[in-house]
């Protein structure tokens, strides 16, 4: 395996994802969406077709030292129409078979991204996201869009509204464990997508984020 990223400590090293760690991501993704609607969740079978589909896009972070895998990343290539931003999950990923992946896109789109509950708090999403905005500058694309499953929405959701729960977590507010983590690396807000994906934890909701590649900008 050829190590894309180590983590300071080089405790961890980000990696392309390969087919034996297929089992591995599944009960990674599990782990990590305890609440999904079992038909979004990402199999076995899902990831290894997506390292068919788009290799470069499959992250994995490894634990050098005992070689387990306790984080991924999938990602796709596809164009992006802003103002017409809106859609669902399953849609965006040809229902988990990146079966919409446009080789000549010139965005990299986030499907998923997981780290194992037993290593968070440890840097690892991080490591993920400096691998995927580094794809992106390889690939000469315009910059990462995903679907932000805003998880810390539940409980506030009969006194906030998505768009000032939303708004709190960008002024710092309040914070969001994923998109808390997501403006820290650089993202910025572009839009609520109602019913992007079946989870109660985050209302159904998604939050269009948007990363834009400075190498592009400069160009």
């Amino acid at each position: 395996m050829t190590e894309l990223l180590q983590s300071p400590d080089n405790r961890f090293a980000v990696v392309q994802s390969e087919p034996w760690m297929a089992e591995a991501l599944e009960a990674i993704q599990q782990a990590s969406f305890p609440s999904l609607a079992k038909d979004e969740l990402i199999t076995a079978e899902h990831y290894r077709a997506h390292m068919q589909v788009f290799p470069e896009g499959q992250h994995a972070v490894i634990e050098r030292e005992t070689g387990r895998v306790v984080a991924c990343s999938t990602d796709l290539c596809t164009q992006v129409d802003f103002s017409h931003f809106q859609h669902r999950y399953l849609e965006a990923v040809g229902g988990n078979w990146l079966t919409t992946h446009n080789p000549s896109g010139d965005w990299l789109y986030g499907a998923d991204i997981g780290v194992h509950p037993d290593y968070r708090g440890l840097g690892l999403s991080t490591l993920l996201y400096t691998a995927r905005q580094n794809l992106v500058r390889r690939l000469g694309l315009k910059g990462h869009v995903a679907g932000a499953m805003p998880k810390g929405y539940a409980p506030f959701q009969r006194d906030l509204a998505i768009e000032q729960y939303v708004q709190k977590v960008v002024r710092g507010e309040m914070f969001d464990p994923v998109l808390s983590v997501q403006l820290k690396r650089g993202y910025c807000v572009w839009g609520i997508m109602p019913d992007y994906l079946d989870d109660p934890s985050c209302g159904n909701y998604g939050v269009f984020i948007v990363w834009r590649n400075p190498e592009r900008l400069l160009s």
